[in-house]
């Protein structure tokens, strides 16, 4: 009977191990699948895991975006209101044709900014169509121009050569709001931005780019907020999207009690969280159990979504520059 017992102690610790080293391998999967994914695929999936939950935070707006975009929406509002019943079939046979391509679907508000849905709309610049197409792109994809028959005023071949182009420039700039800009005003234009600038944020460098091309990007995150409700990858910088994956992956490990006790606030500047926590007198392991990466992402220049229970986050609003200055002056004396 002693045998017997030890034996079935020996092999209940070996199916311990068993099961654990499962779950240790499933995890280290989950973690290499993560490292390999793009960031369109990490976001898409981390929302899906997020739609059963509450208090998710929205899409920041760029705060450079935040006064154009109420005003666009104010002279806009009503036509852009009317659009979502009569241009609903358009929107659909979009939304197919893109994900075809692998683009996100919201990339179809650029044809709303370009030319409103209009198929035989011609620009000052000779663009036609409702992706208004130059004659020269339209020929190097495929399509036949001329008086007689234009095939860019054709809602589905225009598409697919609208999304050819996307693609070609994604490859290239890898962000969605350097395509728009690279859409607009010339691949060329965009790269001669991203040299003088010495980056690929669009709000760093958009004042290298011609007027016209920084309002059509702005339009487009306009409408996107409009029709969305929300922003989206089509609408961040990659430092953007890099902070809001991190808070969103966060999200999924709070629970809902949790989400529902804390608001958040998009930060930049060398905060300090130690000195953050102590100002709004919060337990420092609280405080990193709420804002993993905290200090990595700020130092980095990355923006970041503060999250703190609702009292604590009054605290820091009231007092963030007076922090971001205690911050700072220990960085300083730290070095």
């Amino acid at each position: 009977m002693f045998f017997c017992r030890k034996y079935k102690a020996f092999f209940l610790l070996l199916a311990i191990v068993h099961i654990a080293l499962q779950v240790a391998a499933a995890e280290a999967i989950d973690t290499l699948n993560d490292s390999v994914l793009s960031k369109e695929e990490r976001f898409s999936r981390l929302l899906q895991q997020g739609t059963s939950l509450k208090n998710i935070p929205a899409v920041p707006l760029n705060m450079q975006a935040v006064s154009f975009v109420q005003e666009f929406n104010r002279k806009q509002g009503k036509e852009m209101d009317r659009m979502r019943g009569w241009a609903k079939p358009y929107f659909d046979m979009y939304d197919l044709i893109l994900t075809q391509y692998g683009i996100p679907k919201e990339m179809k508000y650029l044809s709303v900014i370009e030319s409103h849905l209009q198929s035989n709309l011609v620009s000052w610049a000779g663009a036609v169509g409702p992706w208004q197409l130059m004659d020269y792109e339209a020929k190097r994809f495929g399509l036949r121009t001329g008086k007689l028959h234009d095939e860019r005023t054709d809602y589905y071949s225009s598409t697919h050569v609208a999304c050819k182009l996307m693609k070609e420039l994604y490859e290239e700039f890898g962000n969605w709001l350097l395509v728009i800009a690279a859409y607009n005003g010339g691949a060329g234009r965009v790269r001669q931005a991203i040299e003088k600038s010495g980056s690929n944020n669009f709000w760093n460098l958009q004042y290298y780019l011609k007027d016209e091309t920084r309002t059509h990007v702005k339009k487009f995150i306009a409408t996107h907020y409009f029709f969305e409700g929300n922003g989206g990858i089509t609408t961040m910088t990659d430092e953007e999207i890099n902070g809001y994956l991190a808070s969103q992956k966060n999200n999924l490990t709070l629970s809902e009690e949790i989400l529902a006790n804390t608001s958040t606030a998009e930060i930049s500047g060398r905060y300090n969280s130690v000195i953050l926590a102590n100002y709004v007198i919060l337990n420092i392991a609280e405080f990193n159990k709420l804002n993993p990466g905290f200090d990595k992402e700020l130092a980095e220049g990355n923006r970041y979504m503060l999250r703190l229970p609702i009292s604590q986050m009054k605290i820091f609003e009231s007092r963030k520059r007076e922090i971001l200055m205690l911050s700072i002056k220990a960085l300083l004396e730290s070095r």
